[in-house]
């Protein structure tokens, strides 16, 4: 049985793989990059589900065809299936390599059991994805997150993800709709706080303590997408790695974050185990 909350308890932060664990010639979204996540102790892996034409889930983040792989004129959702399984993904040069889209379903198959599941982009095909993960009686294992303001997305997960775990993404206090959260027919466990300095009210002790008090865990990201949108001011990955890992990955674990996402799995667990933070 899989659960954020006791899994907390029991190990301490939880550290997530953003997109699994890629670079050199390992692309990210891949079947290896999620293997190799697993490998090196995360506890959860990001990834993102794109839908070919004819319906068969593959692992990518949309629009990202003529970046991650040999597709450079279309997008999966343009494509049949066996068009897409013709391409190969690209390794951090750009340059192909030998390994190819992965399914969603053997994506689960392969993780069944072993860690959590962050299903991005679940809201572009509720139905489906959702069908995926209970074919296989994985719905404990799996996390949802999404804006909680756009009422058609939590209606989706409302009807077909009412029992998986979901996390709200929220920049705003005024915007975090918990009351409402609270009253609907969904697996409400926490939140993932969005803040673009250390004086915001979501990385403010009180916001952290309500939040564990009402018993919900609380995510931040150390992760750099682009680097002028601000995930969690300046507690970064690349601040760790450039000689301050206390300000980049220890800050979550001083203020009492629940769950860290980050590009650099086996560097921040290592980090947050020594400095007492993993059990």
């Amino acid at each position: 049985m899989f659960d954020l909350r006791t899994s907390i308890k029991e190990k301490g932060m939880l550290v997530t793989a953003h997109r699994g664990v890629n670079g050199g010639n390992i692309p990210c979204n891949s079947m290896e990059c999620y293997l190799i996540a697993y490998n090196q102790g995360a506890d959860v892996i990001e990834m993102d589900v794109t839908a070919s034409k004819d319906g068969e889930l593959f692992m990518l983040h949309p629009g990202m065809e003529k970046v991650h792989s040999t597709i450079t004129d279309k997008s999966l959702g343009e494509m049949s299936a066996k068009e897409i399984r013709t391409h190969n993904l690209l390794n951090q040069d750009l340059v192909y390599t030998q390994y190819k889209f992965a399914t969603f379903g053997d994506v689960l198959d392969k993780l069944k059991g072993k860690c959590y599941i962050n299903v991005d982009k679940f809201w572009d095909n509720p139905e489906r994805i959702a069908y995926e993960i209970r074919k296989r009686d994985m719905q404990d294992q799996v996390i949802v997150k999404s804006d909680p303001n756009n009422g058609k997305i939590m209606d989706a997960i409302e009807r077909y993800a009412p029992d998986m775990q979901f996390l709200s993404i929220i920049s705003s206090p005024e915007k975090s709709c918990h009351y409402e959260l609270n009253n609907r027919n969904i697996n409400y466990v926490g939140a993932e706080v969005l803040f673009d300095n250390d004086e915001h009210y979501f990385a403010s002790d009180e916001f952290i303590s309500k939040m564990h008090g009402e018993n919900k865990v609380v995510w931040g990201n150390s992760i750099v997408y682009f680097y002028k949108a601000i995930l969690a001011a300046n507690h970064t990955d690349d601040v760790a790695l450039l000689g301050d890992p206390d300000c980049g990955w220890g800050f979550f674990g001083e203020k009492g974050f629940d769950i860290v996402q980050t590009d650099f799995v086996l560097a921040c667990k290592t980090y947050l185990k020594e400095k007492g933070y993993i059990r």
